[in-house]
């Protein structure tokens, strides 16, 4: 059989699918902090309300998103990556349309519902199904590259939904547009998007089980083989996470930079907001710098990297760069700080690609969206524990009874988290790959 490549029709409109997708959904998040506090907090710019109701939905998203992500890691190992990026896409859809048609106090309610609801679902379903889809189509040496390029990808999207962002007329008209590319999405990927190179097998086989475990429930077989018993992942991810210590390593680094990146964003966003004054334009111009410094080091940087240098290694520089990013943010004493640290960006992406490389090499070819799903299940894990560390302490160091004066106390928490992870990365030797 021969080597698979890079770049191929399958993951051209992969790439494709993913950043249309992104560019959709990063168009809403610079206004979205301003449309929260007109409908909390008008007026103001510092709202406890806002920090707290913002943890409350990480917090509940990741316990959807804990349960559903291994669940449709093991769907797609067996149905078919396609088919279950559909409804993720769909979903992602609706909270959108209401906040096209208002942002009135109850429409945003309406949206906060609707959207905790499908996050539980969608929240990183979309990437870790493409994260799989590239598995399948990429030679094991070819995979840093391959994540790095679909990053890449994401930044890009990052960096032309904040560009939309940063000069669409208003706030009505950035989730009308929004909306409709999210449409477009969807339908791009139904009609141009194949079928993963393994799926064919995959499914073929699961079916056949399927049929065979009917056939024995209608003779009225004593058997306990069930139809769909391949969908129980939790105790597939115990197994996972038992069968290889580097697949333990790797999960904790992905626990642990995971906690500190997603208690990053909304803290630092509301701290922007208090202490620099910062709006929707100035917001997108800090997310169009990190995209670009992400651009650059994951579609030039990065293929160079991998070459000369192995994942493990990469993946400790990034780590450590992320922790530097951090940590300036949550000091900065003046807004060209800010700008600085965001340039950091440009070394601190390498983490999430090393990481996918490693976990990808750990099993096989028929495990890869299972992987995947731990992975991301385990990251979902972090967004439950993370808004109950962070909005707290972002709450309370914001407020005017912070126990001593330091605004950034909880970014600079957040930076610690990454530095455990960065310790842990240190220790990973990884074996050769799981040969496909």
């Amino acid at each position: 059989m021969p080597e698979k490549t890079i770049i191929s029709s399958g993951l051209g409109h992969l790439f494709m699918t993913v950043f249309v997708f992104n560019f959709a959904n990063y168009m809403v998040v610079p206004a979205i902090l301003d449309v929260t506090m007109a409908a909390l907090c008008p007026g103001e710019d510092e709202c406890s309300l806002a920090i707290y109701l913002t943890g409350l939905h990480q917090a509940i998203t990741g316990m959807g998103s804990l349960v559903m992500m291994p669940l449709i890691g093991n769907l797609s190992d067996n149905y078919g990556r396609k088919i279950m990026l559909t409804l993720p896409m769909l979903l992602t859809t609706l909270p959108l349309v209401i906040l096209a048609y208002s942002r009135e106090r109850n429409f945003f309610f309406a949206y906060y519902a609707l959207k905790t609801l499908t996050s539980m679902i969608c929240e990183g379903t979309v990437l870790c199904l493409a994260h799989a889809y590239v598995a399948d189509n990429v030679a094991v040496s070819q995979r840093a590259s391959a994540f790095g390029i679909l990053s890449g990808v994401s930044s890009c999207s990052f960096v032309f939904g904040s560009l939309s962002t940063r000069f669409l007329p208003n706030t009505a008209s950035i989730f009308q547009v929004a909306t409709a590319v999210s449409m477009v999405s969807v339908v791009y990927m139904r009609i141009f998007l194949p079928e993963s190179n393994l799926d064919a097998a995959v499914i073929a086989g699961s079916l056949k089980e399927e049929t065979v475990s009917e056939c024995l429930v209608e003779k009225g077989s004593t058997n306990n083989h069930r139809p769909f018993r391949r969908t129980l992942s939790f105790h597939d991810s115990v197994s996972l996470l038992r069968s290889s210590w580097t697949f333990s390593q790797a999960a904790i680094v992905a626990f642990f930079s995971s906690l500190g990146e997603v208690g990053l964003p909304s803290a630092l966003l509301y701290y922007l907001k208090a202490k620099f004054h910062y709006n929707k334009d100035q917001f997108a111009d800090l997310m169009i710098i990190s995209g670009i410094a992400g651009i650059i080091s994951q579609m030039v940087v990065m293929p160079l990297l991998v070459m000369i240098i192995n994942e493990e290694k990469i993946l400790a520089v990034g780590l450590i760069f992320s922790c530097v990013r951090i940590f300036l943010y949550s000091v900065a004493w003046s807004s060209w700080v800010i700008y600085l640290a965001a340039t950091f960006q440009i070394m601190s992406v390498f983490a999430g690609p090393s990481l996918l490389s490693i976990v990808s090499k750990q099993v096989g070819p028929t495990e890869q969206g299972k992987a995947q799903g731990c992975i991301t299940g385990l990251c979902s894990f972090a967004s439950i524990v993370s808004p109950l560390i962070f909005s707290p302490l972002t709450a309370l160091f914001l407020s005017d009874n912070a126990p001593f004066v330091f605004p950034g106390f909880s970014i600079a928490c957040a930076a610690f988290a990454v530095m455990i992870a960065f310790i842990q990365s240190v220790m990973i030797r990884a074996p050769h790959a799981v040969p496909e």
